[in-house]
This record gives C-alpha cells, sequence and structure tokens, in this order.
C-alpha cells in the first residue's frame, strides 16, 4: 500500500514546497487548511485551486472558528490569559487547534504519516509536533522543511523548477493572522530596542483627531460574552464585530518580548483588539462579583493555564484540572460592562450584575457603615497586626526602622 500523508497546509511557499517534495519521495499527499479566522473566502479558494496542482490527491478545508472559541479561547477569557500581562495567546492557541483537526482528518482518511511545514527555528515546531505525537503516535512523523533545512530561496528555486513562482516577498513585515489576534514580525522586532511603528500593524496609522470617543456596552453570562450594545451575538461573530471596531481605535497593539519554548528571548508585534477588549472588561465583572481569594488564585491559575498553553503543555492532564477550576470560578460572572473607547486606548465606565458583592446598603460615603460599629472595629485593627508585632519582637532587627 502506498504510503498516505496528511499535511498541514497553508498554502505559502513551506507548505507548498512540502507537497511536491512528499509526492517525490513516493507519498499519497493530503492537504488540510484549518481555518481559525485567518483567512478571507478568496485566500481559502485560492489555496483549494493550489492543492491538487502541486500534486495531492485531496484537499480539506476545515472551519474550526467555533471550536477554537469553545474548546480555547473560552479559559483565556475566564482566566484573563495575557502572557506578561500583554500578549494574548492567539498563534498558540490556533496552532494546538489547526494540530488537532490535523489529526482528525488523518484519522478519518487512514492516513500513514502526518506532516508540518514548520522550521527549527521557532515555537510552532513543538506545537505541532506534540500534538501529533499525543493524539496520533501510531503515524509516522514528516517535517520537511526543518529536515531538510533549506533557505527559502532554494524553496523557491525547487518551486519554479516544477512550474510555480513564489517570488521573494517585498513586504518588510511577516503578519499572521487569526481570529484572536494578529502578530506581526518585522526588523524591528529583531532587537529589544527598536520601535515598530504604527503602520507595520494591519490597522495601519490611527488619526486620532478624526476618532471621537465611542460607547459600548458588553454583556456576559456565566463568564461568555453574549450581546454587544443589547444585540446576541455567538461568541465567533461578536468577536468578528470587536476586532472591526477596536481596530479602527487601534486597541489592543502593542510589542511582546518574551521566552520561547527553546529557551531563547523573543520578540513580536501584535494586534488583538478583541482579546484585549473582552480580556479587559471581563476582569472588571469578576472584580465585582467574586470574592478577593477567587481572583487570587484565579489569576495564579490562569497564568499557569496560559504558560501551559504556550508551551506546548495543552494535552497534559493539569491543563483539565485547571479549565474544570476556571469554568466553576464563572457560575457567577453574569452582568454588563460598559465602556468607551478612544485612540489606542479604553476605559470601563461602569459595571453592574446581579451577583454583585457591592452592597449600597452596608456603607455610606465618609466613615459610617451598617455592618460594624468602631469598637469593633477598633479590636480588628488590634488583632489584626498582632503577628507582626510579634515578629518584630522575636527579633533583634525589630528595632532598624
Amino acid at each position: 500500500m502506498k504510503k498516505h500523508v496528511v499535511l498541514a497546509f497553508s498554502g505559502g511557499l513551506d507548505t507548498s514546497f512540502c507537497v511536491i517534495h512528499l509526492c517525490k519521495q513516493g507519498y499519497e499527499v493530503t492537504t488540510v487548511t484549518v481555518d481559525t479566522g485567518g483567512f478571507s473566502a478568496d485566500e481559502l479558494q485560492r489555496i483549494e485551486n493550489l492543492s491538487p496542482r502541486l500534486g495531492a490527491k485531496a484537499h480539506h478545508t476545515v472551519d474550526a472558528r467555533a471550536e477554537l472559541f469553545d474548546r480555547y479561547l473560552r479559559y483565556l477569557i475566564y482566566g484573563n490569559v495575557l502572557r506578561g500581562n500583554l500578549y494574548p495567546l492567539s498563534v498558540s492557541a490556533e496552532r494546538v487547534a489547526q494540530a488537532a483537526r490535523v489529526v482528525a482528518v488523518a484519522k478519518h482518511v487512514g492516513a500513514t504519516a502526518l506532516a508540518h511545514g514548520s522550521t527549527g527555528a521557532g515555537n510552532d515546531q513543538v506545537r505541532f509536533d506534540v500534538v501529533f505525537r499525543a493524539l496520533a503516535p501510531e503515524l509516522e512523523l514528516l517535517t520537511p522543511i526543518r529536515s531538510l533545512a533549506l533557505s527559502r530561496a532554494e524553496e523557491r528555486a525547487f518551486l519554479k523548477q516544477h512550474g510555480f513562482e513564489f517570488p521573494e516577498k517585498t513586504e518588510h513585515y511577516s503578519v499572521n493572522e487569526g481570529m484572536w489576534g494578529t502578530s506581526v514580525g518585522g526588523r524591528e522586532t529583531l532587537d529589544s530596542w527598536s520601535t515598530l511603528p504604527q503602520a507595520a500593524f494591519p490597522g495601519g496609522e490611527i488619526d486620532a483627531a478624526k476618532l471621537a470617543p465611542k460607547p459600548l456596552t458588553l454583556s456576559f453570562r456565566q463568564g461568555l460574552p453574549d450581546a454587544l450594545d443589547g444585540k446576541s451575538l455567538d461568541p465567533v461573530a461578536l468577536i468578528a464585530e470587536l476586532n472591526t471596531v477596536g481596530s479602527e481605535y487601534g486597541i489592543g497593539r502593542g510589542v511582546h518580548l518574551g521566552d520561547t519554548i527553546l529557551g531563547i528571548k523573543g520578540r513580536v508585534g501584535f494586534e488583538a483588539p478583541a482579546a484585549h477588549l473582552l480580556i479587559g472588561v471581563h476582569r472588571e465583572l469578576e472584580k465585582l462579583v467574586l470574592t478577593g481569594k477567587q481572583q487570587f488564585w484565579k489569576d495564579t491559575l490562569g497564568n499557569l493555564y496560559g504558560q501551559l498553553l504556550h508551551e506546548g503543555h495543552f494535552f497534559d492532564l493539569l491543563a483539565r484540572d485547571l479549565e474544570a477550576f476556571l469554568q466553576s470560578s464563572q457560575q457567577r460572572v453574569t452582568g454588563e460592562v460598559k465602556l468607551t473607547l478612544y485612540p489606542r486606548a479604553f476605559s470601563v465606565d461602569g459595571v453592574r450584575s446581579p451577583h454583585s458583592l457591592m452592597d449600597a446598603n452596608a456603607a455610606s460615603y465618609g466613615e459610617t457603615n451598617r455592618l460594624w460599629s468602631g469598637a469593633e472595629a477598633a479590636g480588628f485593627a488590634k488583632l489584626y497586626g498582632v503577628q507582626q508585632i510579634l515578629a518584630l519582637r522575636a527579633g533583634k532587627e525589630g528595632t532598624a526602622y
């Protein structure tokens, strides 16, 4: 039986090279493009037309946007996950979702191998490898770009020999677009000092003088966004609308500096309007309805969950434990948040919920309250500091201050 490989296929230079190379190695190739929000209808059609021309036996286009939200993004919202308190895990979530769907297609068609077009330099190779091996350890794993270590010029020359022109890109920046955000790489992200210009971002330069403040109201039900300005929307549609309006105002732009899976420092620009808006307002709603200890542990465990996802450990069973905790924490996170968009910023102007812990009947403005007396407060304050008093009394350094 002829060997049959399923290839994660983007229709770009690397994966196009992979199709021809794998065919020449004697494999029957099926290509799979998993749409996690980064493809237009025209681009998906171009990819579908290109695959058989390169020699693939079959091509599958999988719309995974709803699955991306249900299986991954909802927990990033529950956990208010921003890596380094800045960067939404858009690429991390997308790659795991894409790899898992590629495996599903491979099992459906009875493939004997899986392949991806990642190089040996970045995080994506690890994410694809780990998911492929975790979900389909019985299948052969092929990585032509990493294994051959060819330059992009050599790949272009190879494809040209086979009748396919992939001219060298003239753009200064590489852009990876997805539903949860768009990453931007260029010469300015290769060091830690250079400034990435606003023109490099997908939304381009922002003309602040032409942007009047824009009020919005977001509604949540048990932690999930379900309406924008009173209009009920499914999460995918709501995210798309927030990305559109947020991009106009330059919301959610930044440059993230952090640690890669391979142990080196990396820097990347990003534009993620919906992610920043949803996480920002969701956090404010949680402040109203969750206890202080809930918020502390959510911050801690949400950050751990994001770390697992980012570093390719999504299928570690700890991730399921953390999802159960995050899901449980959202039972009272229902309500509305009103906000205002400004150029490059937004403010949260108000929040309300039927589960609010802010009781107007408990205290009035100033010094009075109805839950305890002044004498009770004095006793509490005295007891509250007892351990510090004892600790300083017991140590010689206690007089240092």
